[in-house]
């Protein structure tokens, strides 16, 4: 069985990340542009980041045969330093979206749902709009359901197909609305908080395999870059058909993340 891991935050891991990886049967990962765990103060270093996402860890992933793939966008939670925000809404993510490797704009939305964080939420929908791209949603910590809700209401008035929006971050309180939505609902797996392996499996068991992802972390929290795998073994324990799995683990994300064509099962 294959994984794609659509949901991968490298900060400063280590070379065995990606080995262990691979030996886990992924082989490809896409890697969104997110909050780095302390605030950026320049555009230089929204810069070095970019360039680190298409350059440094393409190189990293391809020592263990693993295709790499990024996402570029401001995140809600840096969106809210508004001036720093508009130089990167302004003159560096244009310059990064069309760069090779990128599937996305992403990961963009809310955190504490702010006006901020609304306003660079809807540009960066106008330019993935504009260039045709996948967009991924991040929906907030705190006030879930309205963070999601308000996400899918603004990709529509801005004119977004849903089929090309990945809702990230769902529960099980969210997730029939994003299904019902026509959105792509995924799910992080992520020790203690967010979803857990065992409530996924029962996810999969209520809702199936349609437009779901599963994805995982290796950020600045408390993650685990292993849990699409781990989590793919305990659902064919629970008798979850393996299609099933491939599409939940693989299948799903490359559909939805290949739509632009940067990224292909022929890769």
């Amino acid at each position: 069985m294959k994984f794609i891991d659509p949901h991968i935050h490298m900060i400063s891991r280590i070379t065995a990340d990606y080995e262990a990886m691979a030996a886990e049967g992924i082989v490809a990962v896409i890697e969104p542009a997110f909050w780095m765990g302390q605030p950026r103060t320049d555009i230089g270093a929204f810069q070095h980041y970019f360039a680190t996402l298409v350059g440094w860890e393409r190189f990293r992933a391809s020592q263990f045969g693993i295709q790499h793939y990024c996402m570029m966008g401001l995140n809600a939670k840096e969106a809210n330093d508004e001036g720093l925000a508009a130089e990167v809404l302004d003159d560096l993510l244009p310059r990064y979206l069309f760069k090779e490797g990128v599937v996305a704009v992403g990961e963009i939305g809310f955190d504490d749902i702010t006006a901020a964080e609304e306003r660079a939420y809807r540009r960066q929908l106008d330019m993935a709009k504009e260039a045709k791209m996948t967009v991924c949603v991040h929906t907030p910590h705190r006030d879930k359901n309205r963070g999601t809700t308000l996400s899918m209401d603004i990709a529509e008035e801005h004119g977004i197909d849903p089929a090309t929006v990945v809702i990230d971050h769902n529960n099980e309180e969210t997730v029939k609305e994003v299904l019902d939505r026509g959105f792509h609902a995924a799910f992080t797996i992520y020790p203690g908080t967010k979803m857990g392996n065992a409530r996924m499996v029962e996810i999969v068991k209520q809702y199936g395999s349609e437009s779901i992802l599963e994805d995982s972390s290796a950020d600045w929290g408390v993650s685990d870059s292993l849990s699409v795998p781990e989590t793919a073994r305990l659902m064919a324990d629970n008798g979850i058909a393996e299609a099933d799995i491939e599409k939940v683990c693989y299948g799903n994300a490359l559909a939805v993340y290949g739509q632009g064509g940067q990224m292909s099962e022929d890769d």
